[in-house]
């Protein structure tokens, strides 16, 4: 958006939490606060009503985020339809991507892009978190999408899809009939993990402290270094395992797995684009609008 105390009002309403907008957008809190203040003294009017750690919309907060909805559509579309006048775009595009990433959500949106810029041709790299962000850093590849974030000062990032990360076992497990379970229920429990480095890991790590665990309590039968072999062992072994809903929406359908509910534990990220300061060439950043605009128009 044009005004960026907007761009801040929508992300703290979206989330409902100064903290977690200022994480999404590289900001501090106090800067929230500023921004939100400002917004309320311009409108004459507050805009969320707090309660101790908790805030929600007050009337006219529900009626600014309608209108800032409205204008982030239009936004969107300005982006999506000037970008689809450009016919000439060519070269190679060096494109990396975290491994849930690579193999779940992101071939649609090369799909569309090639159908779109036919000329193009797309390599694509993929490896976990720590491992494109290092290829992002020696240049091998020119702009990656990945989970979670380390916020490399040499890298800039742009949120692009919300994914939750949910407890999964087979429907032969015996948790798997259950409603929901107290956090140190998992204690007793086996588990199946993405390998070190991932960046699921350090999102599961973060979550687990909300519920004073941690990844190190857990009792772990082995760590796999890709989600598939993650879902081929909760087949053979009474497992638990921490996975992007992306990665098992099929198998939920199919009644193959189960998402196992833990009480006060949620697991949300965003995945992001990544690419070094002051480096996107223009395939880059054609890549990037046209994915960003591609969800957000669906």
């Amino acid at each position: 958006m044009a005004d960026f105390r907007l761009e801040v009002f929508y992300m703290v309403a979206k989330e409902l939490s100064f903290t977690k907008a200022a994480n999404q957008l590289f900001i501090t809190q106090p800067a929230v606060t500023k921004h939100i203040k400002e917004l309320e003294d311009r409108y004459k009017n507050k805009l969320f009503d707090r309660n101790g750690n908790k805030i929600k919309l007050t009337p006219a907060g529900e009626l600014l985020l309608k209108h800032a909805e409205n204008l982030q559509a239009i936004y969107r579309n300005v982006e999506f339809e000037m970008l689809a006048l450009v016919q000439d775009q060519k070269g190679l595009l060096r494109l990396g991507a975290s491994s849930t990433i690579a193999q779940y959500v992101i071939v649609p949106f090369i799909a569309d892009f090639k159908n779109r810029f036919e000329q193009t041709k797309v390599l694509l790299i993929n490896g976990n978190t720590q491992q494109i962000e290092k290829a992002i850093l020696d240049k091998d590849i020119d702009i990656a999408i990945v989970e979670g974030h380390i916020k490399n000062q040499q890298i800039s990032y742009t949120t692009f899809i919300k994914d939750e990360i949910v407890l999964v076992c087979s429907k032969t497990h015996p948790l798997a009939k259950k409603n929901e379970i107290e956090p140190q229920q998992i204690l007793d429990q086996r588990f199946v993990l993405r390998e070190q480095g991932s960046g699921t890991l350090e999102v599961i790590d973060h979550a687990l402290k909300s519920v004073n665990l941690k990844l190190a309590d857990l009792n772990v039968d082995i760590h796999l270094g890709s989600t598939e072999g993650i879902k081929a062992y909760l087949s053979f072994a009474p497992c638990l395992a921490f996975i992007s809903i992306h990665a098992v929406a099929k198998e939920l359908q199919d009644g193959e797995l189960t998402v196992v509910d833990v009480k006060g534990l949620s697991i949300e990220r965003y995945f992001y684009f990544i690419h070094l300061h002051g480096m996107q060439d223009g395939l880059s950043q054609a890549f990037l609008n046209f994915a960003v605009n591609s969800h957000n128009l669906k």
